[in-house]
């Protein structure tokens, strides 16, 4: 009996632990949705590393976020509210607008850009 509060108790104060990092995470989208006038989201889980929560905002700009879990990063965007998407691809990725800093680190070098300096 004994051993079951205290699993009890264990298990609660994870799960109050992933709902402050959700409400957390809620607000740093939140932050990001306002400064780009809006946004919408897609879920990439990454193994043990926990759930990338990429993040489109409606004038292109793009970031993400990194939750612990894939429900702690479901709970996330449902507070916040955005529009999520199941894939990263047609009109959603067309949304993204990338700059000379993209092109730099992700592909300036292959296609003769000017090279990364680390």
């Amino acid at each position: 009996m004994a051993e079951t509060a205290e699993t009890q108790q264990v298990d609660g104060k994870q799960a109050a632990r992933a709902e402050r990092r959700a409400a957390r995470l809620a607000k740093q989208i939140g932050a990001f949705a306002r400064a780009h006038g809006g946004a919408e989201g897609q879920l990439a889980y990454m193994g043990q590393t926990g759930t990338r929560i990429v993040l489109v905002g409606e004038d292109g700009g793009w970031g993400d976020l990194v939750a612990p879990s894939y429900a702690v990063a479901e709970s996330a965007t449902r507070k916040s509210g955005i529009t999520m998407h199941e894939t990263f691809d047609g009109e959603f990725a067309a949304k993204v607008r990338t700059g000379p800093y993209e092109w730099t680190r992700m592909a300036g070098m292959q296609i003769g850009g000017p090279a990364n300096k680390a």
